[in-house]
């Protein structure tokens, strides 16, 4: 961020600016409303124009851009398309899966109705602020109640990937981790889905930006359905690569060319944003969905050296794509064009969205609280109010459409707030840890023992007791079928389905599943028993040996 402020400094300030050769546009008149492309007949030659944003009367004879920073103004969708699909499924692919399953129903909380409240508190505080600036004479344009909401949508999307990096140096306690990462990766999917639902709130009627309750069903019917379909367009494209990936290294020898096994399963995991697109979907928010999918299942059927190599891979690819968005960032505060700085907007964006973390946090951490055994500690609350950042996933959403005055102002503000929560909480981050007392330098699997771990293996009763009944189900059908059937670990179909499906069992059970079947406490036990008399031997002879040299 701060290397793309500096180079946007240089740009900005250190080359010369070149100005439009007509300083008078000629004129069209446009017979339907604003529209985002023109075509037009020159000679006798047809021309497509895209309207990049509207120019002020009273600058239209100053107007000057300069070549070299609308060169770097990157069309939004490059973010959409190209740099947040790695991101997001590197957050499902490398998801630990133990701690962020446990606290599942704590984290759909938090990042559904969080972000609803999130989005509707800060929409409706800005709208206040917007009608004080009207009143002020602030405001120079039309800025609607949709537009506020929008705000709220796209500014509600958190992405605290500096605290996050500070807990993972510092092995912060898991479950806090889990809340924290599980919130901000669901929640950015539901802020992307909030606010394409809100674009596409239309009111019947000539007032088009006031409050119509068929309308507003619609918009929700909208969100479910989009969220819906790019979840289960996920899951179904991860589990069909897992399908493919199983059927080709059973009938080949793909496994033997990790480089070739590698790049077969990045392009199918690609597939599935460009497919949900063509659907109609997400993209965003199916990638995600098929990352955790592909974690589950398709990770276990890869090859020793493919593992290690699509970690590493998407690892980096997700490196550089954040990197290049928070340069980009810095970049942006001095190349784009039409910036609109509002005092009393920025400010009030600043207490709307404090607000809007708190009344998200605190009182559904006190529901969440009613019907959870391990409860959620007030120095737990305190800190995910801390970590509230924001970061690339708010500013793509506010950089996408910035073609009006208000769109204009939001990303203003938005970029701002998202330097100021990096720099201001992201560097305050260890000090809270200590002033919460918070502890630090925990070990993921021994954090794990209190509390059970929901993904050991089979006979650890207090674990599924302690586990959500809902999770206990999922878990105990995952573990004893889907698994068998998708992967070659797990408990062979023959042990777990009933005696009249053998055949079907044995033709759905990989041989490889017999080879890995998981141990029983019994032979836990001997083996216990064998190594501990070897090491009785062991320290014999040695006390042996000691005594003979010292005779």
């Amino acid at each position: 961020m701060i290397y793309g402020l500096l180079v946007g400094v240089i740009l900005r300030y250190g080359i010369p600016s070149t100005s439009y050769h007509n300083k008078t546009p000629p004129s069209c008149t446009l017979q339907e409303g604003p529209v985002s492309t023109v075509l037009l007949n020159v000679s006798g030659k047809f021309f497509e124009y895209t309207l990049k944003g509207e120019i002020n009367l009273k600058e239209i004879h100053s107007v000057e851009q300069n070549d070299m920073l609308r060169k770097l103004t990157f069309d939004p969708e490059v973010f959409f398309n190209i740099l947040l699909p790695p991101i997001i499924f590197h957050a499902g692919y490398s998801l630990k899966k133990r701690h962020f399953f446990r606290n599942l129903g704590s984290i759909i909380t938090y990042a559904f109705l969080g972000t609803a409240i999130s989005c509707f508190v800060v929409g409706n505080l800005m709208y206040g602020v917007v009608k004080l600036m009207q009143v002020l004479g602030q405001l120079t344009d039309k800025f609607y109640y949709t537009d506020c909401l929008f705000f709220g949508a796209i500014i509600s999307a958190t992405d605290p990937v500096t605290v996050l990096a500070i807990f993972n140096e510092l092995h912060a306690d898991g479950d806090l981790y889990a809340l924290l990462f599980g919130e901000s990766v669901m929640n950015d999917a539901v802020a992307i889905v909030l606010s394409s639902s809100i674009v596409a709130y239309q009111p019947s009627g000539a007032n088009t930006h006031t409050f119509d309750a068929s309308a507003f069903f619609k918009s929700v019917g909208i969100f479910l359905g989009i969220f819906s379909g790019s979840f289960a367009m996920g899951a179904v494209t991860g589990v069909v690569t897992q399908a493919l990936m199983s059927n080709v290294t059973k009938f080949t020898k793909l496994h033997c060319f990790p480089l070739l096994e590698t790049a077969l399963f990045f392009l199918m995991s690609w597939s599935t944003f460009l497919l949900a697109e063509a659907c109609g979907f997400t993209g965003v928010v199916a990638v995600l969905f098929c990352g955790i999918t592909q974690a589950h299942y398709t990770y276990n059927n890869l090859s020793e050296e493919s593992t290690k190599r699509t970690k590493q891979l998407f690892e980096v690819l997700h490196f550089l794509a954040e990197n290049f968005i928070f340069s980009y960032m810095g970049l942006a505060l001095f190349t784009f064009q039409n910036h609109v700085f509002s005092p009393i907007f920025i400010f009030g964006a600043f207490i709307a969205i404090f607000i809007g973390r708190a009344l998200n946090i605190y009182p559904l951490s006190f529901l969440i609280n009613l019907g959870r055994r391990h409860k959620i500690r007030g120095n737990f609350q305190h800190m995910m109010m801390f970590a509230g950042l924001r970061g690339a996933m708010a500013f793509a959403l506010a950089i996408r459409d910035t073609a009006t005055y208000a769109r204009q102002m939001m990303f203003t503000t938005t970029l701002l707030i998202v330097f100021f929560t990096v720099w201001v909480f992201g560097g305050g981050t260890t000090p809270m840890l200590s002033w919460l007392h918070i502890r630090v330098g925990v070990d993921p699997d021994q954090d794990l023992q209190p509390c059970g771990d929901s993904f050991q293996s089979e006979g650890q009763s207090k674990t599924k007791q302690e586990s959500a009944w809902l999770f206990r189900l999922w878990y105990t059908f995952d573990h004893n079928y889907l698994k068998p059937i998708l992967t070659h670990s797990g408990p062979p179909l023959t042990s777990t389905l009933p005696a009249c499906c053998g055949p079907l069992a044995r033709c759905l059970t990989s041989p490889q599943a017999y080879e890995v079947r998981p141990q029983t406490h019994t032979q836990l036990l001997n083996q216990s028993v064998y190594f501990y008399f070897i090491y009785s031997i062991y320290k014999y002879n040695k006390n042996e040996n000691q005594l003979n040299i010292k005779m």
